[in-house]
């Protein structure tokens, strides 16, 4: 039975991508929606320790740098851990709002008329975080106030500052940050499904299972972590969403490397397996760092982020680079998994290599964003060529199958063979002699009796002539040896065979047409080689109707000599073919099936193979393979 699974995820991840497209096409026409952009602000820099609003309102106006929404981020100095933002709200109606898109940071304030409005309470917001402030009519033309103190980045605002309706900005604010968690949820969903699933498989698959189960749990941890909504949800909880975020990162790599080894193999000189081998290896490290960085309360956190960040960015575009030329590599060779994964890894790793540039050049202040999407597509091919792997394997299995069943199907035939030879070897001993002794005493007694009786007579001897022929077929079915093994010239005894019958199809309306490339030899008792084929042929002329014709062709094909008899008769359909060889199966009216089971007898004890080819009303072809000498 074909396993549902890899279509099941398919299915889900086209769902997820065609209801995300939707939401997010929605936000992005709102935040393209400039009107109501502050057209700049002020940032002035201070120390880590805790300043009050009024220190700040009376700072010199020397201290504050203006900033627009097109300028870069200021760096943040050296030693600054601490920053005060300001700038001026415009008149603004009832239910109005401030949004800002990222502000970096982990303790964030917000004051007007020196009161506190808004407290981030210390989240960790390591990405950027969103602010979404509410506003009163009263507020409109009052100064802001924003303090941001700690964090990895510079501090600071990126991107627009916006005052509008509040329900204008609330979409913003939730659809942005909440189409990750959706994703990443999506994934995570389908990895615990496939995850059971695997557990059902047979050991080669589950490995294939397993690691396509680590891959998509990573990446939708990663894109959960990722969004800035989650701090929204977690509160405080920042700095354990950032131990997931890496513990993901640090699976997924090797993962990835070792998924795609596992398809296309180790590589030459097994540069996929060393890699891979590397890459385990680093993964061990950074979780090592990062726990040591845990015990000793952050004290390596600017170590731990280089080690993790920049060294591990670069590893990351080496495995890219190098998956994606392997993959390149094995496309141009015709493999079809090749195909669906350089199509998917290539979509993600462009978008990603061409962002994680961004990210280097702008000095980490670049937001990675369009890689998610990326690799959606990356994963939706691993879901397909983990289908195709299901897909062959179940066809496989069909195929072995049908094996299976024509040998058991073969089998039972040797042993019902068996068994039928050994008691036509006993009967045939048992009555021949007999029959042999009613025949002596019938021929006396026929000489001495008058001319009605003498008829009889003949017709009795007849008749036990019939009976010993059949028993003389029973004796070769049951001992098919060959007793006298000489070279045989296969041409030569067709022919023989052929003058022999010839008389028997001219009575039926036909003729006999041969066929014979000279000098092919076969092992084997002319007798009995005689007797197979005049079998063969005696058949075909009982099949033929008017202006029959049977063509017998015999040719060389490498080591073999292949023998064909075809007629032009009636024809047999798929059902009397399947039953041509068992015992005492026969289509005519006195026959006994003996002849082809002697036949097909013969020809095994010259290590020959036989084959039919029928259609109803358009005649047989029997082939004999026979082995050259």
């Amino acid at each position: 039975m074909k396993l549902p699974i890899p279509k099941i995820a398919a299915t889900l991840l086209l769902f997820l991508l065609l209801t995300a497209i939707v939401p997010y096409g929605a936000a992005l026409v709102s935040a393209g929606s400039s009107d109501s952009a502050l057209p700049s602000w002020e940032i002035r820099f201070g120390s880590a320790e805790a300043e009050t609003v009024e220190e700040a309102v009376a700072a010199s106006e020397d201290e504050w740098i203006r900033v627009t929404p097109r300028d870069n981020k200021p760096e943040t100095p050296r030693g600054t851990s601490a920053a005060w933002l300001r700038f001026s709200l415009p008149q603004i109606s009832e239910k109005s709002a401030l949004f800002i898109d990222e502000i970096y940071g982990n303790n964030i304030k917000a004051y007007l008329n020196n009161a506190l409005v808004y407290d981030s309470e210390n989240k960790y917001n390591f990405n950027g975080s969103k602010i979404l402030i509410p506003l009163s009519k009263e507020d409109g033309g009052q100064q802001l106030y924003i303090w941001t103190q700690g964090g990895s980045k510079d501090l600071g605002i990126e991107g627009e500052i916006r005052v509008d309706r509040y329900s204008e900005l609330l979409p913003i604010y939730a659809k942005q940050g909440l189409i990750d968690i959706i994703i990443g949820m999506t994934l995570i969903f389908i990895a615990i499904v496939l995850l059971i699933c695997s557990l059902f498989l047979k050991k080669g698959f589950f490995t294939d299972g397993f690691l396509l189960v680590l891959i998509l749990l990573s990446i939708g941890i990663i894109v959960v972590t990722y969004s800035s909504f989650l701090s929204i949800i977690l509160g405080n909880y920042g700095k354990t969403v950032l131990i997931f975020f890496d513990l993901a990162l640090y699976t997924l790599l090797p993962s990835l490397t070792f998924y795609f080894e596992k398809i296309f193999g180790p590589g030459k000189k097994q540069i996929v397996n060393r890699f891979r081998k590397f890459q385990m290896v680093y993964s061990i490290f950074c979780l090592s760092l990062m726990v040591i960085n845990i015990l000793l309360s952050y004290q390596l956190e600017d170590f731990y982020r280089f080690m993790t960040t920049n060294v591990l960015g670069i590893i990351m575009i080496v495995q890219f680079i190098l998956l994606v030329s392997l993959a390149f590599i094995h496309t141009y060779r015709g493999n079809a998994d090749a195909v669906v994964f350089t199509t998917g890894f290539s979509t993600f790793a462009f978008i990603s290599l061409g962002e994680l540039v961004m990210y280097y050049i702008s000095g980490e202040s670049y937001r990675l964003y369009w890689w998610k999407w990326g690799m959606m597509v990356f994963v939706l091919s691993l879901i397909v060529i983990l289908g195709r792997r299901f897909t062959r394997n179940h066809e496989q299995l069909v195929e072995y199958s049908r094996k299976l069943e024509t040998f058991n199907n073969e089998l039972q035939r040797s042993e019902k063979m068996e068994i039928i030879s050994e008691l036509a070897a006993s009967v045939a001993h048992e009555v021949r002699n007999p029959l042999q002794v009613t025949r002596g005493f019938l021929q006396i007694l026929g000489e001495r009796s008058d001319h009605k009786d003498r008829e009889y007579m003949k017709m009795a001897i007849a008749e036990l002539d019939r009976a010993t022929v059949i028993i003389s077929d029973f004796l070769t079915f049951a001992k098919p040896g060959l007793e006298t093994i000489e070279r045989l010239d296969v041409s030569e005894e067709l022919r023989h065979v052929s003058g022999i019958l010839s008389p028997l199809a001219n009575l039926q309306g036909g003729v006999i047409e041969l066929n014979l490339q000279s000098g092919l030899c076969v092992i084997g008792s002319s007798a009995k080689f005689k007797q197979a084929f005049i079998n063969i042929i005696k058949n075909s002329i009982e099949a033929l109707q008017e202006n029959g014709l049977i063509r017998v062709t015999a040719w060389q094909s490498q080591a073999h000599i292949m023998i064909s008899v075809r007629d032009n008769g009636e024809g047999m359909d798929g059902s009397e073919l399947a039953r041509l060889g068992e015992p005492y199966y026969s289509n005519k009216i006195k026959g006994t099936g003996l002849g082809l089971m002697v036949t097909f007898r013969i020809i095994e004890a010259m290590e020959g193979t036989t084959e039919f080819q029928s259609e109803k009303g358009e005649g047989t072809e029997f082939i004999v393979k026979l082995p050259k000498v």
